[in-house]
């Protein structure tokens, strides 16, 4: 079935009763050509693009409860390519890209909306700095417009530009960016994965792995044991302890990364805004609740599920941005598991383990990259080669010194 505005009004004059499940719930069949473990945006988009770019076949997606049920629903929906390093511009150009093209391709409205991306900077170096990082991105073919107070101020008048303290000397702005429905996002990669024959199976999670000889042979679940010749694994903040039954030690940490919405206001901010002295984020969703975020909790936690410090960093840095959001109220809060790399980067990269491959690390990264990444990683599944735009995301590349430290801090997983 696909969907339409004819389709909708011809469904609303017959009351409806034509609509079919938007995608099968199949029982596990013995073994698979393909399986991926994590019913998540990057494992239903790698299962999705396996079967429609790469010609696979007999491929099942396992999630552990249902799907879309973890940090691809646990997010502040922002979408964006305006990196600064060489390892990482490219990858996130071409998520970019492929967001653009996303609803005509798997026929399914994801609500993605390019309103733009402003970055804040409230120092010299700051702006010195957001102009290299705008260089950059034009080299690799995205837009990117340095803009001085008076621009900011006439775009953003209700921002905060007469504290000393955070003066807002102007901003970087990305007007490609924007924010995707995050929960139709996985929807609309299921509902195209399922069309194309892919198995998916909620309810199922992974218990262990069978490796022999150095090779993986399939699952072990709680539905079962499930063969495979090849299995993929994206699972975010989960993926140590995934990881762990193959008997590997990732170089990543799993930390709560918390986001907020506030009841719904009038229509006030045009995109997507960051404040570029602290760590703060937001936007306005089409209900009219301000979607924002800050820092992840600084301790290893595997709860999603956040705590108070947080907030009341980032309502201090919302209120020193903006103060009119002073008198809005919160209505909700919700944390998702970021599996933070030594980094801040991502791995898409084979294992010692032949058949097995992984995609993990991605800190804040995860949902702006989630096309990408599905597109990566399947055809690293496919081809058994990194994808070109993915070439620096080895899982060694801590061992060999080639490390991809967008953020500046070191590596230590908590700083980025």
């Amino acid at each position: 079935m696909r969907y339409s505005g004819f389709k909708v009004f011809w469904e609303g004059l017959r009351g409806n009763t034509g609509w079919k499940p938007v995608w099968r719930d199949p029982a596990p069949k013995s073994e698979y050509d393909i399986i991926i473990i994590g019913g998540g945006g990057h494992g239903l988009a790698t299962a999705y693009y396996l079967a429609s770019v790469f010609g696979q076949a007999r491929i099942a997606v396992l999630e552990r409860g249902w799907l879309g049920g973890g940090n691809v629903g646990r997010n502040t929906t922002i979408i964006r390519s305006n990196y600064l390093l060489p390892g990482n511009q490219p990858f996130y150009s071409f998520s970019m890209k492929l967001w653009e093209g996303m609803e005509q391709d798997f026929n399914y409205n994801a609500m993605v909306s390019q309103r733009g991306v402003l970055n804040l900077c409230h120092t010299d170096g700051q702006r010195d700095a957001f102009r290299r990082r705008g260089n950059a991105i034009h080299l690799s073919g995205d837009d990117a417009e340095l803009l001085d107070s008076a621009q900011v101020r006439a775009m953003c008048p209700f921002l905060n530009f007469d504290d000393a303290r955070f003066p807002i000397k102007g901003g970087l702005l990305q007007r490609s960016g924007g924010t995707a429905r995050h929960d139709a996002v996985a929807w609309g990669y299921a509902r195209g994965a399922d069309m194309r024959g892919v198995d998916l199976i909620q309810n199922c999670e992974v218990t262990g792995m069978r490796i022999e000889n150095g090779r993986i042979l399939g699952v072990e679940t709680k539905r079962g044991y499930i063969g495979a010749k090849k299995v993929g694994v994206a699972v975010a903040g989960s993926s140590g302890l995934l990881m762990a039954m193959a008997g590997m030690r990732l170089p990543i940490e799993s930390h709560v990364l918390q986001a907020f919405v506030s009841e719904g206001l009038k229509e006030t901010l045009p995109g997507v805004i960051t404040f570029g002295a602290g760590h703060f984020y937001v936007s306005q969703s089409d209900k009219g609740g301000l979607v924002f975020g800050g820092d992840i909790d600084g301790y290893n936690s595997y709860a999603q599920r956040g705590n108070l410090p947080v907030i009341e960093d980032v309502a201090e840095g919302g209120m020193a941005l903006m103060p009119m959001i002073g008198r809005a109220r919160l209505l909700r809060a919700w944390g998702g598991i970021m599996d933070m790399s030594m980094d801040g980067s991502p791995i898409i990269d084979r294992t010692p383990v032949e058949g097995l491959y992984l995609n993990a690390g991605w800190c804040y990264g995860g949902f702006k990259a989630t096309p990408a990444s599905g597109y990566s990683f399947a055809h690293l599944i496919a081809r058994d080669a990194p994808h070109p735009t993915a070439r620096a995301y080895r899982l060694d590349r801590f061992r060999r010194g080639y490390a991809i430290d967008e953020k500046g801090q070191g590596a230590q997983p908590n700083l980025h």
